[in-house]
């Protein structure tokens, strides 16, 4: 109970001092908080894993990524991406890592009609609640009747983040979000936007500018045509997605084509406006 106690206060230390470094929590913590990681507690789920809604002992409210197990001694690039980059990044418009996990257990499987002892992997990040939800479920038609300052300042704080991340970060070497959109635009009480979910984030040498990959991960409709096309990674990727974004915000509309929307063209949904 003390230990409890005593994490519960780093963690509410870190939530009212954004500049304070994230720590390792014990896996036991977190299915404490998160009641076993019930499907009440689901806020949430994506292609990496399952955010569930933590509460802490003093009753303030966390947010706990779980990532999707992996097997042990395989290293999770999702998990590890946005760790490395949550820890280092501090800045209002981009979501506070407040502390992570990275355990692996014993657990007792059936196999060939057999118990057997397997080793299991879990990876867990501890974020910032934002109360409002994603972006997401603000844009339908009239924009779910936001107000237009409030669309203003959420446009803005989200080109204020991604200005952060490409040039303005401590080691000035651009961080590529890779997968921006509005279900990775949180927000908080007070409509102020975060940027979340870094897990495709890719971050650039002193050196190099742009790269080239023959993956292609991402959300249709928010990836660039040149990283389609040719696997073409630069700022502008972002850039392109931030966007799209901006479109809908305005438009209230999430119809953006892409490969289910043939028949509709980018002029099509630009029109919208």
């Amino acid at each position: 109970m003390d230990g409890d106690s005593s994490r519960c206060g780093k963690l509410e230390s870190i939530l009212q001092d954004g500049s304070l470094e994230p720590h390792h929590l014990p896996l036991g913590y977190l299915r404490n908080i998160t009641n076993n990681f019930s499907e009440e507690r689901v806020l949430g789920e994506g292609g990496f894993g399952t955010v569930y809604k933590g509460v802490l002992p003093n009753g303030k409210t966390i947010a706990v990524k779980k990532f999707n197990s992996s097997s042990p001694g395989v290293k999770d690039r999702h998990f590890e991406n946005e760790a490395s980059h949550l820890t280092r990044l501090k800045h209002p418009n981009i979501v506070l890592l407040v502390g992570w996990c990275s355990e692996t257990e014993n657990i007792y499987v059936q196999y060939n009609g057999k118990y057997i002892c397997a080793e299991k992997s879990e990876r867990l990040l501890c974020l910032e609640y934002m109360p409002k939800g994603n972006l997401r479920g603000y844009l339908s038609d009239e924009a779910s009747g936001l107000g237009w300052d409030t669309r203003y300042k959420i446009i803005e704080g989200i080109c204020c983040g991604l200005h952060y991340l490409h040039e303005e970060w401590q080691h000035s070497t651009p961080i590529i979000h890779m997968d921006l959109k509005p279900a990775n635009i949180l927000l908080d009480d007070n409509m102020v936007p975060k940027i979340a979910d870094f897990g495709l984030s890719r971050l650039f040498s002193d050196e190099k500018t742009w790269t080239c990959t023959i993956n292609r991960d991402g959300t249709l409709g928010y990836m660039a045509p040149e990283y389609i096309n040719k696997g073409l990674i630069t700022t502008k990727s972002d850039v392109f997605s931030l966007g799209v974004i901006i479109i809908e915000i305005v438009t209230g509309h999430r119809n953006y084509p892409d490969e289910n929307c043939p028949d509709q063209t980018p002029q099509e949904f630009i029109d919208l406006a």
